[in-house]
């Protein structure tokens, strides 16, 4: 394998100056976290790992757990899901499904993520895992794999029960990782729709997140309120190539949750950014030779940008290194791995993820290679 250095120039960085002092001000609240989505870099804190009841926020981990059902063959969005006495039972928000009927799972996902539905909770833990309760079980050990070391849910919907708790910092962490599924922004954004149920009956949904039409670059996230918990919010905002990520626990109000949510999104997005070093999209400047194919080079990019989070104005020195063969063997297609990026901050690696082929390059025939082989002896 070889090693390139690619010096992608002085970029502004530095480790993100704390907004301290901002996220201090916010009094009305028990806890906070501000953190860019990619990296998960802390910008703002505050009793972020204190362990609080987080109301509605819990159907985060309900959501991760079906889209990653979905991307595992598990569930399909398209099938009709039977909905039990127990689910359509459900209190707090709710869509009013019918006990006995069936509904598309992807209606019952649209209606966690728009209005919350306790009931859609429910039936699409069912499906998946047979019954709440096991549900519950994956939940407690997805958190515990993601590193949510302060969270425990016993239902899948945040409603009142001992002991289910979490933090701020945890509910980010889940929520990043909710945020890599794009059919999640597919329903997150909806602000207001109408659900269908099978005979006929119509339940208007409206999005509990206010944000999506009052933060610039908000496109999803998830509120929460309990008597227990207060108002929560957690939020997405994206500008440019920055996504943020903030979390809101127990705020007086529901006004307060979503004043201190824009508050501080806005505090970040105008004193650090998010700087790509090398696009997902942009082609790396050497082609890599080909061996076995009429397609003699292929070009190559990052499977994913890599970028450096950064506080403006503040420099330090970025490289990109590219761990490559010498050549490859046909037939190579696109998408396949051909190789790694890594990302350095001085010096010291801080990502790094696959090279993949912009290219296809398909093996000789047999009476190509035949042909080949000729040229090359005369």
């Amino acid at each position: 394998m070889k090693k390139w250095m690619i010096v992608a120039a002085v970029l502004a960085l530095a480790v993100p100056a704390c907004l301290g002092n901002a996220v201090e001000r916010e009094e009305g609240v028990k806890a906070a976290y501000v953190c860019e989505a990619e990296s998960g870099t802390a910008v703002a804190a505050r009793h972020e790992t204190e362990r609080l009841p987080i109301a509605s926020m819990c159907k985060i981990m309900t959501l991760l757990l079906a889209f990653e059902a979905a991307d595992a063959g598990e569930l399909s969005l398209e099938e009709s899901v039977a909905v039990s006495e127990h689910a359509a039972g459900m209190g707090g928000s709710q869509v009013f499904l019918d006990a006995g009927l069936s509904y598309p799972a992807g209606e019952l996902l649209k209606s966690i993520a728009v209005c919350s539905a306790n009931d859609s909770c429910v039936a699409i833990s069912e499906r998946i895992a047979g019954s709440e309760e096991a549900f519950v079980e994956r939940m407690n050990e997805r958190a515990r794999e993601l590193g949510a070391e302060n969270t425990l849910f016993a239902n899948c919907t945040g409603l009142p029960r001992e002991p289910q708790y979490s933090c701020a910092k945890d509910v980010a962490l889940m929520l990043r990782e909710l945020l890599k599924h794009e059919s999640f922004f597919d329903y997150a954004g909806i602000r207001l729709e109408d659900f269908r149920h099978p005979d006929g009956r119509v339940t208007t949904m409206t999005n509990t997140n206010k944000l999506l039409r009052k933060l610039e670059g908000c496109d999803g996230g998830k509120t929460g309120f309990t008597q227990e918990a207060g108002f929560c919010l957690a939020a997405t905002a994206k500008r440019g190539e920055t996504r943020l990520v903030c979390v809101v626990i127990g705020a007086e109000s529901s006004d307060a949750r979503f004043e201190c949510t824009a508050r501080l999104l806005n505090e970040t997005f105008a004193t650090h950014e998010r700087r790509v070093v090398a696009a997902a999209d942009r082609p790396m400047e050497n082609a890599l030779a080909v061996r076995g194919s009429r397609s003699d080079r292929i070009g190559y990019a990052p499977e994913r940008s890599l970028g450096i989070f950064v506080k403006k104005g503040e420099k330090a020195d970025v490289r990109t290194e590219l761990i490559l063969p010498a050549d490859v063997r046909a037939p190579v297609m696109r998408g396949d791995r051909v190789g790694e990026a890594v990302l350095l901050r001085d010096g010291v690696e801080i990502d790094r993820c696959a090279l993949i082929s912009l290219d296809d390059a398909p093996r000789y025939s047999y009476g190509e290679a035949f042909r080949e082989g000729a040229h090359l002896w005369n």
